[in-house]
């Protein structure tokens, strides 16, 4: 399953937040899609609304939509956030990724 890392976690509720939107009533959706220089790319955003085929990760402070097809590509990724000064922001940690483009927004398997 993907998981969320207390760092991102808290990042990721501060930007819903920012935006007026409520973690009660919006999900994280995660996703692949096609692109990028290593074949496939991750994608983020808030929806307020859910299709059967999604699978929900219940985080416990925010909820994780995934469709079925993404699914198969980021089982075991933990989504993490870095503020440090070598790097800021999310990072993917996904265990199926056999390449990532340097700045590990894509990957391929």
């Amino acid at each position: 399953m993907v998981t969320i890392s207390e760092g991102a976690l808290e990042h990721v509720i501060t930007i819903m937040m920012d935006g007026g939107m409520s973690p009660d009533i919006y999900y994280l959706r995660v996703g692949v899609k096609g692109g990028g220089c290593s074949g496939l790319s991750y994608t983020m955003d808030f929806v307020d609304e859910v299709t059967d085929s999604d699978e929900i990760v219940d985080s416990g402070a925010i909820k994780i939509a995934i469709d079925k097809k993404s699914l198969l590509y980021l089982i075991g990724t933990e989504l993490q956030y870095s503020g440090g000064l070598n790097g800021k922001g999310f990072q993917w940690v996904n265990p199926n990724a056999s390449r990532t483009c340097g700045c590990g927004e894509s990957f391929s398997l």
